[in-house]
């Protein structure tokens, strides 16, 4: 399902645009982030640099936790449920920690490819990071961290997190916003598939 939000769209625009202003250098923690659950606030804990933000978003799924995990651990296939990528190549490593994948992003964000790095696959604990280390585009330093939750019914909530350089140019608020759509889009789209094929498994 596409995510259309008029907001974020003008702050792709200034993203994009040539940095002409020195963001401030203070943190800051997106006043909608979603409040993480007390179970794995550890993984979610990031060190934020003074020209840095970070943020978290949760989302529940009515979908059992190893069929939500079934998708997001594949490393190799983002694309299974992040709609903004284009394709992914790895180029290093099998899928263990280490591993690195060439992400190309489809047009209109402000990047053209995107390196990454696996840094975390816990299967036991349904803990995921990655970090982008290389590629064309302006989120610089950008590290992210999923983990998945058994929740009552059957369910699984699902909380990513991320800290990332602030673009020149833009603020605090604005990047955060900005990447938050997209991790609340990438997340909209898992529960949809996670959801899909939990019913076609009953």
């Amino acid at each position: 399902m596409p995510c259309n939000n008029s907001k974020s769209s003008l702050l792709l625009q200034r993203i994009n645009e040539t940095p002409t202003t020195t963001a401030c250098k203070q943190a800051y923690r997106h006043p909608t982030a979603a409040q993480v659950p007390e179970q794995v606030v550890y993984h979610h804990t990031h060190a934020v640099g003074p020209n840095q933000c970070c943020s978290a978003v949760t989302q529940h799924i009515s979908a059992p936790i190893s069929t939500v995990w079934s998708v997001v651990r594949r490393f190799d296939n983002p694309q299974a449920y992040k709609h903004f990528v284009k394709s992914c190549h790895v180029v290093v490593g099998n899928g263990d920690v280490g591993t690195l994948r060439e992400v190309r992003v489809i047009s209109g964000l402000p990047a053209v490819c995107s390196t990454e790095r696996l840094e975390i696959l816990d299967d036991e604990r349904h803990v995921m990071s990655f970090s982008v280390v290389g590629g064309d585009h302006r989120l610089a330093n950008y590290r992210s961290v999923t983990t998945l939750q058994a929740a009552g019914g059957g369910g699984t909530v699902v909380v990513e997190s991320y800290v990332v350089d602030v673009p020149q140019g833009n603020t605090k608020e604005e990047t955060c916003v900005f990447v938050d759509t997209i991790v609340n889009c990438n997340l909209q789209s898992l529960t949809q598939i996670a959801e899909n094929l939990a019913r076609r498994n009953h």
